[in-house]
């Protein structure tokens, strides 16, 4: 007995010896197979000798030989999971599961979901339960794996990923790995509140200023989880831009084109980036040739190519678009309207294609197809007749409010539709669970169907004024009751059309005011937006917005300075302690300009200007040969609206630069683009032309009043006349030409006017102005900035101003034409 006992531990060590070094064999030989038939030839042979490691290796090799090859075609994913050996290898690791170490449960499980094995397999199943039995225990790398498991799962909203995120808010401190921590952020986005969200963003921003190398897959990860928490955090941002642009030179086709595709859905915008996937995608232009790559070409490369490139792609998709599946042909419709083509012989095409299509569409695919066609103007009746018919379709099936209030809005946009019973009833059924967003889009359809309709005047007593009333009056209790500032912001995030700030913003600013303790450097940008949107002034909240601005501006990167400075500008009001908003504002822009795009900077400096506001070393970075030549690029890679804009906006800051600050000698090289304005010029209106009558019995004839003065610097103004210096007229016949020439105006070296040519001794230009509703800011008699600005250069350029205000003009006072006349020699003569 004695012997036995000494001998047991000898043999069992020799034992233990003997299986190591066939375990270590077993792996070896999996170490050396170069394709799945080895491995299962290897597992066949020994499958009575394998172990839970032999398994796990074994499955994990098999998603390796998969992931090595380039082209998704090359892949046999189903030849793997139905081969006999695999299921061998599913049976054993599921008997086997028990003995497995976390990280090769979690490696198993990945590995057979990317085999496509199916999400209800038994052998799937069993790990995700083992796996959260043991979650607590997870190292961070393998649970950020097995979040991303449970997210190809569609697990994304489960309880299970709520646990993971709880796990992660309480190590969030201890990750450092911008792999593990992008990956987690991306699959735990589904659960997560605002605080952890934004606590999450600033550990990301933190990993990217320390960490010396960082793969482009790692940054483009934190892009898309800003994309699915729907926020545009414009300094994370910047910083994932800072590597993709770092990593120029490894950026990929599809890296080109998948980030991309994340800045268009976040409505980022930046030049250096386009320019590097401009170039990469041009060296593609001659590869693309089958419909697949070419519709990412087109979709990625037609909105930031030049002109001619654009032209030589829409030729392409000429001769390609029969090639084009349903889906295909709705993205090529998405980048025409991105890119405003109307090429007709394409759109006959397109057309044809997808009346033969429409069938194939998801009720949210239709609705874009609708709102693409009707806003690039098919004019294909057929076409518009199916579409309708399948809206309403879908319509009276559908019972998600979010669908049915965007199929009704896109409805309402297709020409000749009307508002049957069925689409009443869905609208009826619906209003009272819209947000105020959806509520507009309501509204606006229930308008176009009322306009027209012919045969129904909308009135309140009619159905569509019923309908509307109702809609109204769900809207305002939902701004009276709104008790949260960010959910109320949230709610007004998509308003489209001018219903809601005509109709509510009234009551809107009420409720600001009633919430203004909750604004805070988050919600700053928002409440700014809708400032400068509605033309509403409420000096108490923007009083508040400068002073959080203040308090909060280094969380502001220096581009969201403009939308907080513009409703100041546009609404003509300097908030208290306005000099130290402006130059702690000016310091922020002064550090950061260089990382502020040419388009926005250009917008910045006109915003300032209207505030009568020209920070030199702002103003000379604009006006500079090489930051013009860097925005220019940047235009030809914008939609022409856009660019269109940003031209006169250029245009106007150039003009107040010249007029107000001549000491900076900045040249006025807008004259040929003014020169077009000119020429594109309308006729008079009838306003104008009465006005241009009663002038004339004011002054003692029509001769004395010139109507619809156009003078340099593109400045037009409704009426002019010249007194001489006993204040008499002086007749437009005798002067004619030489009173309307501005280009004498010339300057002391003090920057003032010394004098014009062409004006008697004494003489006086007058300038008459009638201002509308869009000169005031729409709930006082307060004037909008631009016309402010308007008057200050109209005087420096020695001129005296009249303005005549559209509610003095049509007061009861003025009812008559004897008064019309004597008002106008008091503003005139005064």
């Amino acid at each position: 007995m004695l012997c036995l006992r000494r001998f047991y531990p000898f043999a069992l060590r020799c034992c233990r010896c003997q299986s190591r070094t066939s375990n270590d064999f077993l792996l070896n030989q999996l170490y050396k197979c170069t394709n799945e038939d080895q491995v299962f030839d290897l597992v066949g042979k020994n499958k009575t000798n394998l172990s839970e490691k032999h398994v796990s290796m074994a499955i994990n090799a098999l998603c390796e030989f998969q992931k090595k090859k380039p082209l998704v075609m090359e892949r046999n994913d189903q030849y793997i999971t139905n081969h006999s050996q695999f299921l061998t290898l599913c049976i054993l690791a599921e008997n086997k599961i028990a003995q497995m170490d976390d990280q090769a449960l979690v490696d198993v499980l990945y590995s057979v979901l990317r085999l496509s094995l199916e999400e209800h397999a038994s052998l799937v199943e069993q790990l995700v339960v083992e796996l959260s039995r043991r979650l607590d225990r997870l190292s961070v790398p393998a649970l950020s794996k097995f979040a991303r498991c449970l997210r190809k799962q569609e697990l994304n909203r489960s309880p299970l990923m709520g646990c993971i995120a709880d796990i992660v808010n309480r190590n969030l401190d201890s990750i450092q790995d911008t792999r593990v921590l992008s990956v987690l952020m991306v699959n735990i986005s589904s659960v997560i509140s605002w605080s952890f969200r934004d606590r999450l963003i600033q550990k990301a921003m933190s990993l990217l200023e320390i960490s010396s190398i960082v793969p482009v897959s790692h940054a483009k990860r934190f892009v898309q989880f800003l994309l699915n928490v729907k926020l545009p955090h414009q300094p994370l941002l910047d910083k994932c831009n800072r590597v993709f642009l770092q990593n120029a030179d490894r950026l990929t086709f599809t890296n080109v084109t998948s980030i991309l595709e994340l800045y268009v859905v976040l409505q980022f915008s930046n030049t250096g980036f386009k320019l590097i996937a401009r170039q990469k995608l041009m060296d593609r232009m001659s590869d693309c040739h089958d419909p697949v790559n070419f519709m990412r070409l087109f979709e990625y490369y037609a909105p930031i190519a030049g002109p001619e490139v654009r032209e030589q792609l829409i030729e392409t998709a000429i001769l390609m678009v029969d090639e084009l599946d349903h889906r295909q042909i709705l993205r090529m419709i998405e980048t025409m309207q991105v890119i405003g083509c109307r090429k007709s012989q394409l759109i006959q095409k397109l057309a044809s294609l997808l009346h033969k299509h429409l069938d194939m569409y998801k009720p949210i695919e239709l609705a874009k197809v609708t709102y693409i066609i009707t806003t690039l103007h098919f004019p294909y009746r057929d076409l518009y007749f199916k579409l309708q018919q399948l809206l309403i379709g879908y319509l009276q099936l559908n019972v998600t409010v979010a669908d049915i209030s965007l199929l009704i809005h896109v409805l309402a946009m297709v020409p000749s539709s009307f508002m049957d019973n069925i689409v009443a009833s869905r609208i009826s059924a619906i209003f009272p669970q819209c947000n105020l967003s959806r509520l507009s889009a309501l509204t606006m359809a229930v308008m176009k169907w009322a306009q027209r309709d012919q045969s129904n005047k909308l009135t309140c007593s009619g159905s569509y004024g019923k309908l509307l009333q109702d809609i109204n009056s769900c809207a305002l209790e939902r701004i009276q009751k709104a008790n949260n500032l960010d959910l109320l912001l949230e709610e007004m995030r998509f308003l489209s059309g001018e219903w809601f700030y005509e109709t509510l913003f009234p009551e809107t600013l009420v409720a600001f005011q009633r919430l203004i303790d909750q604004m805070t450097w988050q919600n700053v940008l928002p409440l700014s937006y809708h400032f400068s949107r509605s033309g509403y002034l409420c000096t108490p909240v923007l009083d508040r917005i400068a002073a959080v601005t203040m308090d909060h501006l280094d969380q502001f990167v220096a581009s969201e300075i403009y939308p907080i400075l513009l409703p100041f500008a546009l609404l003509n009001y300097d908030p208290p302690q306005s000099e130290a908003f402006f130059e702690v504002c000016f310091g922020h822009i002064n550090r950061h300009l260089d990382a502020i795009e040419p388009h926005l900077t250009v917008l910045l400096g006109w915003t300032l200007a209207i505030s009568g506001h020209f920070p030199d070393n702002l103003i000379r970075t604009i006006f500079n040969v090489e930051f013009l030549a860097k925005l220019d690029n940047q235009l030809e890679m914008m939609s022409d609206s856009l660019n269109r804009r940003i031209h006169l906006k250029l245009m106007e800051l150039n003009r107040a630069v010249c007029v107000e600050c001549p000491e900076l000698q900045v040249p006025w090289f807008h004259e040929h683009f003014c020169q077009q304005q000119h020429n594109s010029r309308g006729s008079p209106s009838a306003l104008q032309q009465q006005m241009h009558r009663l002038l004339g019995e004011a002054l003692g004839g029509i001769h004395f009043a010139r109507m619809s003065v156009f003078i340099p610097y593109c400045y037009r103004f409704d009426f002019e006349c010249i007194l001489d210096k006993n204040k008499r007229p002086l007749p437009y016949a005798h002067h004619g030409g030489v009173m309307a020439d501005l280009e004498a105006v010339h300057w002391s070296q003090n920057g003032q006017i010394l004098g014009m040519k062409g004006l008697p001794p004494g003489a006086q230009r007058i300038a008459i102005e009638f201002l509308d509703s869009e000169a005031f800011c729409k709930n006082s008699t307060h004037p909008r900035g631009t016309t402010t600005m308007k008057k200050r250069h109209l005087e420096i350029l020695g001129y005296q101003v009249v303005q005549i205000p559209h509610f003095e003009w049509n007061s009861m006072e003025l009812s008559s034409k004897n008064a019309w006349i004597e008002y106008l020699k008091a503003k005139i003569f005064a």
